[in-house]
């Protein structure tokens, strides 16, 4: 977990520090002639410009700042992040407490300026221009002299600050420009193709094949979609993308409004992470000879940080499904282990079997398990959701319609068996809630009533 989230015990007594990882992967791309076509970042605890110029002494080209950043934001550190009470109002869902949060950007601003500057005055000391010019010059670190205390005393930093001996000819920081091969990309011919409803906003019709190295379809077009459009994008379906075969990984990431996709055959790992808007609908070929329900058809993570459209998967979806959604509505047929973890917001309908860890620091959106075998039970994380049966009207609507639409794009014979004997098949469904947003919608429906109380 994050810092914020984690015991204490987990952060003093867990793990390695970065400058062991970060020594030890420098020192490896550098003896490999590696180094000069990657960027290494490091993060983890940096607070200060002496932090910084320690990691570039070592090799870092980037650093990354969390904690540090969150603090100067107003964090108080009450490591409360998973049970959505954080009294600052950063990492909650209740807007009673969200409306206590007083951090402005500039305050990470001020923040990095002064480590910038901290960090200027270490170079001017050292002599250095540039952060690049002190990549990788870990002959320029030196272990502190006459250290007594007996923690510290004797232990041996040569393992860090060994310098691979190499040419000249070899870099030690990340200097080559790597081709992508962006011009090679499947999205160069879908916007070609897209060009009369992304100038004119005319509907179009695309049918393409797709491999396993077409990477982050659709991503590209989204793009060209929302810089021309804004973030409302397009109606529904004006542009209609049919695709047949194996998609290759983050298809369909960042996926805009008015994008509509077809896929016939499968598709790799994080699936339609961070999609905002858009529908995207995956079954197998007609060819295929396995029943769907009972495979794999979508890789780990799908859904990762999606915060908006909707996604039917006629077949089963890998680990870590919909971690950290915060607004999609899915129907899956089963799922692996973590499904739904950190989410916080939207909707899913799992008409399969969940692995374990379901929901682990859910703390938003609403999950509707089918449970026909009886033990989503013990395969959910009890910590931050309740179960609760199938029973109100407005579920037992919402469910039946997902279900319906899933049957309808999808052709799935799951929902198909599920729809024909309704009054039966609704028993089976577990809802999965957060507590604490369960309380959330109560009170903004109490606050709602007495209003409508008020004005009458």
């Amino acid at each position: 977990g994050g810092t914020g989230a984690s015991p204490l015990s987990s952060i003093k007594h867990a793990g390695i520090p970065w400058e062991l990882g970060l020594a030890e992967t420098q020192q490896v791309l550098v003896e490999n002639d590696l180094r000069s076509r990657i960027r290494v970042e490091t993060d983890g605890q940096l607070k200060t410009g002496r932090d910084v110029a320690v990691a570039a002494l070592l090799g870092a080209d980037e650093f990354g700042f969390a904690t540090a950043a969150l603090v100067a934001s107003g964090c108080i550190m009450m490591r409360k992040c998973h049970l959505n009470t954080c009294p600052v109002g950063i990492a909650t869902q209740d807007s009673r407490l969200r409306k206590r949060f007083d951090g402005r950007p500039e305050h990470v601003v001020n923040f990095m300026h002064f480590v910038a500057e901290e960090l200027r005055e270490i170079m001017a000391y050292m002599g250095f221009r540039t952060v690049e010019e002190m990549t990788g010059r870990v002959d320029r670190l030196e272990p502190r002299a006459a250290i007594e205390h007996w923690k510290a005393k004797g232990l041996d930093f040569t393992p860090i600050l060994h310098k691979p001996d190499v040419g000249p000819e070899v870099g030690i920081c990340g200097t080559d420009t790597q081709d992508h091969g962006l011009e090679k990309a499947l999205d160069n011919e879908i916007i070609r193709l897209a060009k009369p409803a992304l100038e004119k906003r005319r509907p179009v019709e695309i049918n393409l094949d797709i491999q396993n190295v077409n990477r982050t379809v659709c991503t590209t077009l989204s793009h060209e979609l929302t810089k021309r459009h804004g973030e409302e994008g397009l109606p529904p379906y004006t542009i209609r993308i049919n695709l047949e075969g194996s998609a290759g990984q983050s298809f369909g990431a960042f996926l805009a409004n008015g994008i509509a996709v077809r896929i016939k055959g499968d598709a790799n790992d994080y699936f339609c992470k961070g999609m905002s808007g858009g529908q995207v609908v995956i079954a197998p070929s007609e060819r295929a000879t396995f029943k769907a329900e009972e495979n794999i058809i979508i890789g780990n993570v799908s859904l990762y940080g999606a915060t908006g459209g909707e996604v039917f998967v006629h077949g089963r979806a890998g680990e870590r499904f919909c971690v950290r959604n915060s607004g999609a509505m899915t129907v899956v047929e089963g799922v692996g282990d973590h499904g739904c973890e950190y989410m916080t917001g939207g909707l899913m309908v799992c008409l399969g079997a969940t692995g374990r860890n379901f929901a682990a620091g859910m703390s938003g959106g609403i999950a509707y398990v089918l449970d026909e075998d009886g033990g989503f039970d013990n395969r959910c994380n009890h910590s931050m959701v309740e179960l609760f049966p199938l029973k109100e009207e407005e579920d037992l609507q919402r469910v039946h319609q997902l279900v319906s639409r899933h049957h309808q794009y999808t052709g799935s014979s799951v929902a198909e068996r599920l729809l024909a004997r309704w009054d039966r098949s609704c028993e089976d469904f577990v809802k999965v809630m957060p507590t604490e947003y369960r309380k959330v919608l109560e009170r903004m429906h109490l606050d709602s009533d007495m209003q409508k109380l008020a004005a009458v």
